[in-house]
C-alpha cells in the first residue's frame, strides 16, 4: 500500500511541470475587446494600455484592467429650487467619455471608470445642475428647458477642464413640481385658451363687419357709377338735342325754302276749312254746303 501511495506521488510530482505550462501559457496571451483600452498592472502597478486585439503578457506576473472607452451615461435625481423658491426635483443625464490616449494615466490617479464617476464625476454634475436651476422661474424651466440644460453644460465643462474625460448631450429629463402649482398652471393655460377663443371670435366679427361694409361700400359705388352714367347720357343726349335744334334754327333762317318743304311734308292732304283773307270778312268754306245739298 505504501508503494503505491509513494507511485502515486512520483506521478503526480512528474506531471506538475506539465500542469505549470499549461497554464502558464492559457495566462501568456488575453483580448481587449472593441471600446475598451487593456490597463498592464505589474504586480499591481499600471505600466501600459494596450488597445483591442490579442495581446501577450507575462504569466502570474502581469493582469490586464478593462478600461471602457465608449460613451456611458449617468443619470441624477436630485432636489433643488427654482428662482421664486419653489421646491422641485430634477431628474437629469450626462453622457461622457474617457479620452482613449488618457485611459492610462485616469487608471493611475482614480484607480477605474467606478473611482473616477463617484469622486469626481457625479459631484461636479450635481453641483453644475443645483447651482444652475435656482437661475430660472418654474414656468420658465418648463418652457425653456434648453436654456437650463446650456446652463448645466457651460458649468459642468468648467468643472471638468483638465480631467482626461469628454461630457457632452446633458439631458433633463423629468421635473417635477409641487401640485398646486401644476394645478395653477392648467387654470392659467385653461383662462389663456379661453382669452384667445374669445379673440378669435371678436376677430371674426370684426371680419364679418369689415365684409359688410366692403358690401356696402362696393354697392353704393356701384349705384354712384350707373347715376353718373344716367346722368352723363341725359346730358349727352340734351347736348345733341340742343345742337340739332340750333343747327335747324341755323338752316331755317339761312333758306327760307325749308319752311315750305316742312310744311309740304307736315300736310296731310285736306285743305284748310278757314282762311282768313286781307279783309275783316272771314272767307267761308262752302264745300261742305254743297255737298251736302246735292
Amino acid at each position: 500500500m505504501a508503494i503505491t501511495d509513494k507511485f502515486s506521488s512520483k506521478q503526480i510530482f512528474k506531471f506538475l511541470p506539465i500542469v505549470a505550462i499549461i497554464i502558464a501559457g492559457i495566462n501568456a496571451y488575453y483580448t481587449v475587446n472593441e471600446g475598451h483600452v487593456g490597463v498592464i498592472k505589474r504586480f499591481g502597478e499600471a505600466k501600459d494600455q494596450q488597445p483591442p486585439g490579442l495581446h501577450f503578457k507575462i504569466p502570474f506576473i502581469e493582469t490586464v484592467e478593462m478600461i471602457e472607452v465608449r460613451t456611458r451615461k449617468n443619470a441624477e435625481k436630485m432636489a433643488s429650487s427654482t428662482k421664486e423658491q419653489m421646491p422641485v426635483t430634477i431628474e437629469v443625464s450626462v453622457n461622457w467619455t474617457v479620452e482613449k490616449e488618457a485611459a492610462l494615466d485616469l487608471f493611475k490617479r482614480y484607480g477605474g471608470l467606478s473611482q473616477f464617476e463617484q469622486r469626481i464625476l457625479d459631484p461636479r454634475f450635481r453641483s453644475a445642475t443645483k447651482d444652475t436651476i435656482p437661475q430660472f422661474e418654474a414656468e420658465q424651466l418648463i418652457q425653456d428647458r434648453a436654456s437650463a440644460i446650456q446652463g448645466i453644460e457651460r458649468r459642468l465643462t468648467e468643472e471638468m477642464a483638465g480631467f482626461p474625460v469628454i461630457v457632452d448631450n446633458i439631458q433633463i429629463e423629468n421635473i417635477i413640481l409641487p401640485a398646486k402649482y401644476i394645478s395653477s398652471i392648467e387654470i392659467k393655460q385653461t383662462e389663456k385658451n379661453l382669452a384667445a377663443a374669445e379673440e378669435h371670435k371678436l376677430e371674426r366679427q370684426r371680419f364679418k363687419a369689415m365684409q359688410a361694409v366692403n358690401t356696402a361700400d362696393a354697392e353704393a359705388q356701384s349705384i354712384l357709377k350707373v347715376a353718373e352714367a344716367d346722368a352723363q347720357a341725359i346730358l349727352l343726349k340734351g347736348r345733341a338735342e340742343a345742337q340739332a335744334i340750333e343747327a335747324k334754327a341755323k338752316a331755317l333762317k339761312n333758306n327760307p325754302l325749308i319752311v315750305k318743304l316742312t310744311e309740304a311734308q307736315a300736310w296731310d292732304g285736306k285743305l284748310p276749312a278757314t282762311m282768313l283773307g286781307s279783309g275783316t270778312m272771314p272767307i267761308m268754306d262752302l264745300r261742305n254746303s254743297q255737298e251736302k245739298g246735292n
